[in-house]
């Protein structure tokens, strides 16, 4: 196995593949390196001395500087080095971008729902929303009235557990001899039990909005909210109103066709205090509701080609390993997709930072170039604004595992894009309009990024992961995939795929983004079902700008 890696040629650091010792010698392009310090795996060292705020280049550009002077062969830390990106950026040339082979791919389709504006969807779900936090306790009562009743609880196996328990308690007998292992690994079988077959699922977007905040707050989530309405994976929608909120149901009507006009789906409203009491509210909403599964379940997956697919590309729980190996490895995958006519989003603003002249010499356009740079800036001021800015994004888990700064860490999460031209540049629940790379302004927030990412029209998300990250989304499968073989062993019940033989040299970037896709082809198709959905994974947060990174 080899021990180091060069990323880029410009680089004037090496990334450790394995455990290094102080004094080692490491052999790299003809020359020795004499270690100064023990370089855990997934850290850094210096391929050259550098003085007090030389810079420091990873992926071929500036991720850091240095606080002290550094001899070759240090490694690097938040004690010796500090974030340091290029600021300066404008659009200068066109990338040239060079489309992998994707012959092998042309004719292929995957089976999914097919929706009137010609949209595919690869799930279909129902979806129910409140208009404000007021409803969550009876969007609660629905989920309990409904999920289990109609098979879409997401295991049995802690109510099995919980049973148990609550037997051992009353016949008097220690808790210390109960071996609780055979009930977690029984099979659950509600899914076979489901009602509506065709119904992948009924979803819940409890939130904390809708009212109490500012109307640019309001609207937003109206605006996110109706994004998902009209989202290809939705086959349905129920809204539930207290009545006298910020977020109107006349207001959420008006996003929703704004966005959609031809919007067509059964589409059901109750407002509580219309109806004053909860419970008829309550029972009107699960019977009408129970009529619309009715019609969904009537929908049947058909063919349809690879360009209807929409794939969103995120990374969470990175580690020194992310940006050469999983997210390489989506990068292919999105260049393959998007050579067969797909859709890729991008997003995490603040984890693009110290690679904006990259970005912005691939846009298509001056007009794509201006509208993302104008993004980037006016985010990071209202970070700043709120007492942070990007160079504060790494987490303690990141900074461990050798992230040690925001460029660095952006330099490698980029990669999840690929390399090929950006065509279209989207804000903040604004949709994917057309084929090819999208960049959407996000924070780096797991969920926050994900919930972003669906409202833009996402049908798929992959994840990757290098310490492990139990998130998902409602309505968009999500696909974890590992950097590390180690992560991939610890936490097999989250992960679906590995991309750890990058590091251990078993594989290659071109063969693990081709597998990638053709997972990606066997989810959309109903044919797997990625654990993140399969654990009910189902996470929702509305981004309020300028607070997340």
């Amino acid at each position: 196995m080899q021990k180091v890696l060069l990323v880029h040629p410009s680089d004037n650091v090496l990334v450790a593949l394995t455990d290094l010792h102080r004094d080692e010698e490491i052999r790299i392009n003809g020359e020795t390196i004499h270690l100064l310090n023990n370089v855990p795996a997934k850290h850094k060292f210096l391929l050259k001395s550098l003085e007090p705020g030389e810079g420091v280049y990873m992926y071929g550009v500036l991720v850091a500087e240095a606080l002290i002077a550094l001899s070759r062969g240090a490694i690097l830390s938040t004690a010796n080095i500090r974030h340091a990106a290029n600021s300066q950026y404008k659009k200068s040339r066109q990338s040239e971008w060079h489309p992998p082979d994707v012959s092998r791919w042309r004719q292929r389709t995957f089976n999914g729902y097919v929706r009137s504006d010609s949209r595919v969807g690869t799930m279909n779900y129902w979806l129910f929303i409140p208009t404000v936090f007021c409803e969550n306790r009876n969007m609660d009562f629905i989920r309990d009235a409904l999920t289990r009743e109609l098979g879409y609880g997401t295991s049995e196996k802690y109510q099995r557990q919980t049973r148990e328990l609550v037997s051992w308690y009353r016949n008097g007998r220690s808790l210390q001899d109960l071996d609780i292992s055979q009930l977690l690994e029984q099979e659950d079988t509600l899914t076979a039990n489901r009602v509506f077959p065709q119904i992948d699922g009924i979803k819940f977007l409890n939130h904390e909005g809708g009212c109490g905040c500012n109307y640019q707050d309001s609207d937003t989530l109206g605006k996110l909210l109706a994004a998902y309405a009209d989202h290809p994976n939705v086959a349905g929608v129920t809204v539930l109103s207290l009545g006298c909120q910020h977020l109107q149901t006349s207001l959420f009507r008006k996003f929703l066709f704004d966005r959609n006009p031809a919007f067509d789906k059964p589409l059901y409203f109750f407002e509580q205090q219309q109806y004053g009491q909860q419970d008829m509210m309550l029972g009107d909403a699960i019977r009408k509701t129970f009529e619309g599964l009715m019609l969904a379940n009537e929908v049947r997956r058909k063919p349809a080609p690879l360009s209807k697919l929409c794939v969103g590309v995120k990374c969470g729980g990175s580690d020194g390993f992310s940006g050469i190996s999983a997210n390489p490895a989506v990068g292919w995958a999105a260049d393959l997709l998007i050579s067969l006519g797909g859709s890729v989003i991008l997003a995490e603003f603040p984890e693009l930072c110290g690679v904006e002249q990259e970005l912005v010499d691939r846009c298509m356009n001056q007009e794509l170039a201006e509208k993302f740079s104008s993004l980037m800036r006016e985010y990071q001021e209202q970070a700043k604004r709120a007492g942070s800015g990007f160079e504060k994004n790494p987490s303690p888990g990141n900074i461990r595992d050798g992230l040690i700064t925001d460029a660095m860490k952006s330099a490698g999460a980029a990669r999840k894009g690929g390399t090929s031209p950006i065509t279209g540049v989207l804000d903040y629940t604004e949709p994917v309009r057309e084929a090819g790379l999208h960049l959407l302004c996000t924070p780096g927030n797991d969920v926050e990024a994900t919930t972003g990412k669906a409202a833009s029209g996402a049908t798929l998300i992959l994840f990757t992961t290098g310490l492990g990250t139990p998130t998902g989304n409602p309505i968009c499968p999500t696909i974890k995939i590992s950097t590390n073989k180690t992560l991939a062993t610890k936490m097999a019940d989250i992960i679906d795929i590995d991309c750890g033989g990058i590091i251990t040299g078993e594989k290659t970037i071109q063969q693990s983004g081709e597998e990638i896709l053709e997972y990606c082809i066997q989810v959309a198709s109903g044919l797997i079902v990625p654990k993140a959905v399969q654990r009910g994974q189902d996470d929702f947060i509305p981004w309020k700008r300028g607070v997340s990174l």
